[in-house]
């Protein structure tokens, strides 16, 4: 009993360690240097519960951080880690969000993302960092803008490129309705190549 209580532990810990190699790039023994590039964390991170699993340091906006303070049990926790250090809370700039919307209304996600959401993508902008996250929108629009995008517990995004709203029926393209205006059927959407 002892021998095959140890040997589930040992697949426990096996387990959750590749989930936090394959996740997190491994959490070896190893220290923060200036070549280390910057992660970024949107609200899927914290609910993931990525900064609660290693001592990495992470960086979000004081929007994102609003939005995740609510999570069960972990008010204190992420008071502490952000006393500490490991989270930091930085607004970004206006120029940079400029740049995040721009791009998010190229691709056609801009009413798909919150303002949270355009937190991150301009703070990752204006850091360089790689960008921590399972949301489909925020990661074509930081494919587009070059931002290095690291999935959580998803497979991430194929392909980046910009959403078209059309009719299945008569097959003409529409901006901003979601019903034709000609013959009334729901618009469709899908991914395009960006131009």
């Amino acid at each position: 009993m002892c021998g095959g209580g140890r040997y589930l532990d040992n697949v426990t810990w096996v387990s959750r360690e590749h989930i936090f190699k394959s996740v997190l790039g491994g959490v070896q023994n190893r220290r923060e240097t200036a070549t280390d590039m910057i992660k970024i964390l949107d609200a899927s991170s914290f609910y993931a519960g990525v900064p609660f699993g290693t001592s990495d340091t992470y960086h979000t906006t004081p929007q994102v951080f609003e939005e995740v303070r609510h999570i069960r049990g972990r008010q204190g926790v992420l008071d502490t880690l952000v006393g500490m250090g490991r989270i930091v809370i930085r607004e970004p700039g206006t120029e940079s969000l400029g740049k995040a919307r721009s791009a998010a209304e190229k691709t056609g996600d801009v009413h798909e993302l919150s303002a949270e959401d355009l937190s991150v993508l301009a703070l990752s902008i204006e850091t360089g960092g790689e960008l921590l996250t399972d949301d489909f929108a925020v990661s074509n629009v930081a494919a587009i803008l070059g931002i290095k995008i690291v999935p959580i517990m998803t497979a991430g995004i194929k392909r980046a490129g910009r959403w078209i709203r059309y009719c299945p029926g008569c097959k003409k393209r529409f901006n901003g309705v979601t019903e034709c205006p000609r013959c009334g059927n729901p618009l469709k959407k899908k991914l395009v190549s960006h131009s």
